[in-house]
């Protein structure tokens, strides 16, 4: 068996074919052979169960895991066969989501530096009875940080790019940087669009 081939992202939907998360390929194997999903043939968007699914003679442009007995073809997409709704996630408030939500800029100038080179400021600063909060921090350069030092915005003349908000909880935070096109049948362009981490 191919190693890559088993830990290749597939897209699992729930019954109402919307996306509700990436599993590896192994494990949307597991789940196609135990029933709790189906395949989708991406060309006609046919379902088969797994009896169905491993008779197909994969093409050689197709991925494979490859057993004694016969070749396996990797799903890029599977449906769940019963009903998942969409979760609702809330995105923990980390240094690492800060900066996702940021898209690593500093709020103020709107300078892009290295991220040893960024910090977190606070909108209201501590000694002024701020918290840290997704509302109340942002991204910001040294040299702005340093400029701002514990002054609010309005007290610095320094207007913040774009106003800090709690984010929503989207797949981008759990997408792997590894694209499949076939996704984009149910992954819309907006998705793809966004500037992911590094």
């Amino acid at each position: 068996m191919s190693s890559s081939a088993l830990t290749r992202p597939t897209l699992v939907l729930n019954k109402s074919w919307q996306p509700v998360r990436v599993a590896t390929a192994a494990r949307c194997l597991i789940m196609l052979w135990n029933g709790t999903v189906k395949a989708v043939d991406l060309n006609d968007y046919q379902t088969y169960s797994w009896e169905d699914w491993s008779r197909i003679t994969p093409g050689d442009e197709h991925v494979v895991v490859r057993s004694v007995q016969q070749d396996i073809l990797v799903p890029d997409v599977v449906v769940l066969q019963n009903y998942a709704k969409q979760p609702k996630r809330t995105v923990t408030f980390s240094r690492r989501n800060l900066f996702r939500r940021d898209a690593h800029q500093c709020q103020y100038c709107g300078c892009k530096p290295s991220s040893s080179e960024l910090t977190i400021d606070h909108v209201l600063p501590r000694s002024q009875g701020g918290g840290s909060s997704w509302e109340n921090c942002v991204l910001a350069c040294v040299k702005c940080n340093t400029r701002k030092g514990g002054r609010t915005p309005e007290q610095a003349n320094m207007p913040l790019k774009v106003k800090p908000v709690r984010p929503k909880w989207t797949h981008l935070f759990s997408m792997p940087k590894h694209r499949i096109s076939t996704w984009s049948k149910f992954i819309s362009d907006a998705y793809w669009d966004v500037e992911l981490q590094e």
